[in-house]
């Protein structure tokens, strides 16, 4: 809980699943009482541009705001990103862990920990994470890209899937580049990862070189996938995601060997 005379200016993240409220395509900023925000709810997650960052939900305001998914907000600064992502997933636990999963007694936000801890046995229940991979595959000047059956229109990303238990991260892109596509890889590296709150992921990412196999998809998971060349690319995914600068790398890699070998 604050104290009225502590909040100045700051960003405030306001959540109801997966979206936020967003006042032209930012988050708003500035005092709890300009914006009319109770900022006795509020709960300071982070610090951005020198300014605190507090997440609200939305079910504690009186007033109904106008929400917009957190992709709206990729084009931000990522520091800014990573903490809208952030009160995202901790809406999420307080929506999705108001009961102990070990004595199955009710939980209350605990503050200073930033996690849900159980009225009756104490135990403490932290945001659950889960872990993701996500990878771009490379043969030779062609990249391969897929159209998943969840993603609506034309729009090509690279290969994605959650780790099952008792595998490293390096079997889970073997397992899902040939699951979902029938190639199997090699020389898979590490990239980078990113939060992505839809609703609680850790993307890791990483490079992959083909090894063999012929495109066979995975009806279920998949409606397309291709290799594609720098000169023939589709839609892809947008600026801001992991996907995007998995794919602008590889296509970086391919341009750079064709001008080696001329």
């Amino acid at each position: 809980m604050l104290e009225n005379s502590e909040v100045g200016n700051a960003y405030w993240c306001v959540v109801s699943g997966s979206e936020l409220w967003t006042v032209d395509n930012m988050l708003p900023f500035g005092t709890a009482e300009h914006w009319s925000l109770p900022e006795e709810k509020a709960v300071k997650i982070a610090e951005c541009d020198g300014h605190p960052v507090y997440w609200l939900n939305e079910a504690d305001l009186e007033q109904r705001l106008p929400m917009a998914s957190l992709r709206t907000l990729l084009s931000i600064s990522e520091s800014l990103f990573l903490a809208a992502s952030k009160a995202v997933q901790y809406g999420h636990m307080t929506q999705t862990q108001r009961f102990c999963a070990q004595c199955g007694g009710r939980t209350y936000f605990h503050h200073r920990e930033l996690a849900m801890q159980c009225q009756e046995c104490r135990t403490i229940h932290y945001p659950r994470i889960f872990p993701c991979i996500i990878v771009a595959v490379r043969r030779d000047n062609e990249i391969l890209l897929a159209q998943h059956a969840r993603h609506q229109g034309g729009m090509y990303t690279v290969v994605a899937g959650f780790v099952e238990a008792g595998e490293t991260l390096e079997q889970t892109v073997a397992r899902e580049v040939f699951e979902e596509t029938g190639i199997r890889v090699e020389n898979i590296r590490y990239f980078g990862s990113q939060p992505w709150a839809f609703p609680s992921s850790m993307m890791v990412a990483f490079l992959a070189d083909y090894a063999s196999g012929v495109i066979r998809i995975d009806e279920h998971e998949i409606s397309h996938a291709n290799w594609f060349s720098p000169q023939n690319m589709p839609e892809v995914a947008p600026k801001g995601t992991i996907a995007r600068a998995l794919i602008e790398q590889t296509l970086t890699d391919i341009r750079a060997a064709e001008g080696v070998s001329r």
